[in-house]
């Protein structure tokens, strides 16, 4: 959803009535979007933002969008190798795809996006076949409220749910009813500690990705705001006192450079003691072995000592700034998308409430 956010923002804003959404609900083979990837886009395609399948598809799509706008009835699309038109839109390559378009809820994507952009975790739920009573419905649950209806018989079961629902995913709800559970999560944050230039370049690097970016230096001239402009986050504080503030989560990396142990063991520690999905420490294998004589005296074992990936970053043969930062970065990544595996591995539940 966040891909689409700022365009259907500005089309609101200019008075647009016409929006259609198109949502992937569910991939096979080599379809080139994930599941719950979004393309909102006006009459005709006048204005588009986000994609469903990296311009394979879009064509087809938005003329299916035209006819959702004008009858106000949602479609569920199908495209693969074993279709006709496969050759046509695209996917020839062996991937399909099946995308659902409806005429934009003006009130369930403002409940959405009020979470989205506040980086809070919230939960679509949409009825994606039925009939013309049901098809269409939304209900949009966070953590602390839940707004719109798919049916007062349905919403106390389907709320219980996508409370233990932790991937988007497709589920029936009767055999003729049959919902799309899209969780929306927010974006995987980088924490920085040391305002070194490889920082520079990795909180670049890590924006352009997606992720938050935190930076933490008490050294002023290392963590100030006209090195790390673009950061969501500055802080100028002793990494125990940054992170009563900035409290360290599951969906966190944290990434230690500044090289001074009175800086980077401390956060070491914090995020030691955390569950964040990964830790990495700059330094040679000789400073990393004293690190972990540091660390190991203050009570932390071999196990946990172990999740501190040093010298940080995967091996490329980085020899500056921009390299280094590329390979913190790639190693960042591969830790996050594996943390995601597990975690879907970890959802048990079943495809009826």
């Amino acid at each position: 959803m966040k891909e689409v956010i700022d365009a259907i923002d500005e089309w609101l804003a200019a008075g647009e009535v016409g929006i259609a959404l198109a949502t992937v609900i569910t991939t096979w083979g080599s379809a080139p979007r994930k599941v719950g990837a979004k393309m909102a886009f006006t009459a005709e395609g006048r204005a588009i933002a986000g994609s469903v399948s990296g311009g394979c598809v879009e064509g087809a799509v938005i003329e299916a969008g035209g006819e959702v706008l004008a009858t106000n009835r949602p479609q569920l699309l199908h495209f693969g190798v074993a279709d006709e038109t496969a050759w046509s839109v695209g996917l020839a390559c062996g991937g399909e795809i099946d995308v659902f378009v409806e005429r934009l809820d003006v009130l369930a994507y403002a409940a959405a996006r009020e979470q989205v952009v506040a980086n809070q975790p919230v939960t679509i739920v949409t009825v994606i076949r039925g009939d013309d009573e049901q098809i269409g419905r939304h209900l949009i649950v966070t953590d602390e409220a839940v707004s719109g209806t798919l049916g007062a018989a349905w919403d106390e079961r389907v709320i219980e749910l996508t409370r233990r629902t932790r991937q988007s995913t497709r589920m029936a709800l009767l055999d003729e009813v049959e919902l799309f559970v899209d969780v929306v999560r927010p974006s995987p944050a980088l924490v920085i500690v040391g305002g070194a230039h490889i920082a520079v370049a990795l909180a670049k690097l890590a924006t352009i990705l997606g992720y938050r970016t935190v930076v933490i230096d008490p050294r002023r001239a290392f963590g100030s705001q006209a090195r790390f402009a673009g950061v969501d986050k500055l802080v100028s504080l002793w990494p125990d006192k940054a992170f009563e503030d900035t409290p360290l989560r599951s969906d966190m990396a944290v990434v230690t450079l500044s090289h001074d142990p009175k800086i980077d063991d401390p956060a070491l520690q914090a995020a030691l003691a955390s569950d964040v999905f990964y830790i990495g420490a700059l330094g040679s294998r000789s400073t990393h072995a004293r690190r972990r004589e540091r660390l190991s005296a203050l009570g932390f074992d071999n196990t946990q000592l172990g999740r501190i990936h040093a010298p940080v970053g995967l091996d490329i043969g980085a020899d500056n700034p921009e390299e280094i930062a590329l390979a913190i970065m790639a190693e960042v990544v591969a830790a996050y998308r594996q943390a995601g595996q597990l975690r879907a591995g970890s959802n048990q539940t079943t495809s009826r409430p």
